[in-house]
């Protein structure tokens, strides 16, 4: 199953998600990420703290969604609110939309602990929903049935 993460700007949450979605998808599930209006770079906070769980961070870039190559996901999974509420490229056609909505450790403004803390909690909550999505098999659902299970996945804690 292909999944594209969308978040605005493609530097921070729908990164940490494409990484360790392909980390942890135990090849059932492909990632890639992508913005509306990408700034070019991936935040340096995400490439650090992937790497400090051990996260593969080789080839992470931000982009636009209008560069994906011809590569068409399966489900598009916007992780920031203002992701939600755009219009997805008339490319994705019917492809199913769930919105997973993370909170943006890279705004934090506290200590550096306490930035560290946070990608730490975003990165394990990924983490948790690649599992739970394994889990599921939601890489062997389709429709009204994978996209309950992608939804329930959003809104389950811990």
């Amino acid at each position: 199953m292909k999944l594209l993460y969308i978040c605005t700007h493609n530097r921070c949450r729908s990164i940490l998600s494409e990484a360790i979605t392909n980390q942890f998808g135990q090849g059932r599930l492909e990632a890639r990420s992508a913005g509306s209006q990408p700034v070019g770079e991936v935040h340096p906070l995400s490439l650090k703290y992937l790497e400090e769980q051990g996260i593969s961070t080789e080839g992470l870039s931000s982009k636009s969604w209008d560069n994906l190559d011809g590569w068409v996901p399966d489900v598009v999974v916007t992780v920031c609110d203002s992701a939600a509420g755009e219009a997805c490229p008339i490319w994705l056609g019917d492809t199913l939309k769930v919105h997973w909505g993370l909170s943006d450790p890279s705004k934090l403004d506290g200590s550096d602990e306490q930035k560290a803390e946070a990608f730490r909690q975003t990165i394990g909550a990924i983490k948790t929903r690649v599992e739970r999505m394994l889990a599921a098999d939601v890489d062997r659902k389709y429709g009204n049935a994978l996209l309950e299970a992608l939804t329930q996945l959003a809104t389950e804690e811990g």
